[in-house]
């Protein structure tokens, strides 16, 4: 749900495995989440997938609004029925020696109604209604795979307007990236996670699809 890849992606996720997977066998526990947070039912990614790679774009101006839309400490936070199938899918992609990379999980309505002040068609981002669901019920997540501390191939990067962005595209896809989002697809499958057409990073968990009330859960 969101346009153009950015030429610096790279860079970012080199600093970001810098910091999350050097010290990642000496890490602190992750702290409980906000009230707000457990009241809501939602989970801070960590505690469900430990060796997860936290790359959320929205906490940079690395984004397709071009500014920083969540506090830079902004955690990825996911329903806790999605938890189970996150760890299954991470655990498929860890025996192949890949790492799940999340660009975005929780996302307030707020951020959702910015969304789409700057890209206003419903095709490329959701548009805000009177209701929550998917990533504003934190039950959808953005991910992509890491292999050796580099992204792998999928054809795009984040947040790519295009048609090459589908999840099944071929056209200026090279078999390689398919075969990629293939990979990715059937681990996230694999826990139950349903992809999403329109991109190949975007899986929806149980529920997705349900409109739920707005919630105000803070992102730290």
């Amino acid at each position: 749900m969101t346009p153009g890849a950015r030429p610096h992606a790279l860079v970012t996720l080199a600093a970001v495995l810098a910091i999350v997977t050097a010290p990642l066998a000496a890490a602190d526990p992750v702290p409980p989440v906000s009230p707000q947070a457990a009241a809501a039912g939602f989970v801070d990614v960590r505690t469900v997938v430990p060796d997860a790679i936290i790359d959320l774009r929205y906490a940079t101006p690395n984004n397709f609004t071009g500014v920083q839309l969540y506090p830079a400490d902004a955690r990825c936070l996911v329903h806790q029925s999605m938890a189970q199938g996150l760890a299954t899918a991470a655990e498929a992609l860890r025996a192949q020696g890949d790492t799940l990379v999340f660009w975005d999980c929780y996302r307030p309505h707020d951020v959702q109604v910015r969304m789409f002040d700057v890209v206003p068609n419903p095709a490329w981002v959701a548009k805000p209604g009177p209701y929550a669901r998917s990533h504003e019920t934190a039950r959808s997540v953005d991910v992509t795979i890491a292999e050796r501390g580099q992204l792998v191939d999928m054809g795009t990067g984040f947040d790519d307007f295009t048609a090459r962005a589908q999840a099944y595209a071929t056209d200026g896809v090279s078999a390689a990236a398919q075969a990629n989002r293939a990979r990715l697809r059937s681990a996230m499958q694999a826990g139950g996670l349903a992809p999403y057409s329109g991109e190949w990073w975007h899986f929806d968990g149980p529920g997705a699809g349900v409109q739920r009330p707005i919630l105000d859960v803070p992102v730290d």
